[in-house]
């Protein structure tokens, strides 16, 4: 199996689902705006200088889904992707992906940013198989807890196995494409590793490893 990986936010959106879903609670009135905002605002700048405390951090981010009816979370979901979504998805992103459709490789996205959020995003994408950090769901509800391995910097290694190992799959060639320094885990594993409009850490990275920079938000590349 020739297997194509791609990150999700920043690299096929151009934005993160995370921090996104936050602004939508808070826009319209779901949380306490200022407190959630401020919580909000500090584990993101935690992710961004590689010192997020995940499990913290899942605790904070899946608590507004706690025991909520399922019909109400649905239409947050709908009304989430449609106005904040959909209209970042990248077009080169998409363009990327059909190539590597039309290849026949097996696509894949592996995202820290949990399932509730990102299974949609697959769909529009229209991407099968992803590797999410799970939200707890007991009971027919949202517990605000998480399952199993966040699939976050050396957690996607972890769950990439997992995967694998579960389907009975074998990987002849993989590519990986990341805007992100937390991928860097990943990123050292694959055959062919992309740096996607990159951070400042996983730019100097990729010049370090020799590592193609790629932009899908224009037609810069390096």
């Amino acid at each position: 199996m020739k297997l194509a990986i791609f990150d999700l936010d920043n690299t096929l959106i151009a934005g993160d689902s995370d921090y996104l879903w936050g602004k939508f609670l808070c826009d319209h009135g779901y949380v306490d705006a200022e407190e959630y905002q401020a919580g909000h605002d500090r584990y993101y700048q935690d992710y961004l200088e590689g010192c997020l405390d995940i499990d913290e951090f899942l605790q904070f981010q899946l608590a507004p889904l706690a025991g909520r009816p399922l019909q109400q979370l649905h239409e947050w979901q709908q009304c989430y992707i449609e106005t904040m979504i959909r209209p970042i998805i990248l077009e080169q992103a998409r363009a990327l992906v059909e190539d590597h459709r039309r290849q026949g490789h097996t696509l894949l996205i592996i995202t820290a940013t949990n399932r509730f959020l990102t299974e949609p995003i697959a769909g529009i994408l229209d991407i099968e198989n992803l590797i999410a950090t799970e939200p707890e769901f007991r009971d027919g509800h949202y517990t605000g807890k998480h399952t199993g391995i966040p699939s976050y910097r050396e957690g996607k290694i972890q769950r990439l196995e997992l995967w694998l190992n579960e389907n009975g799959l074998n990987v002849e060639e993989s590519w990986f494409y990341s805007d992100s320094h937390n991928d860097i885990p990943l990123l050292e594993q694959v055959d062919h590793a992309t740096a996607v409009d990159p951070d400042e850490h996983l730019h100097q990275a990729a010049h370090k490893h020799g590592w193609p920079v790629i932009s899908l938000r224009d037609n810069a590349e390096t």
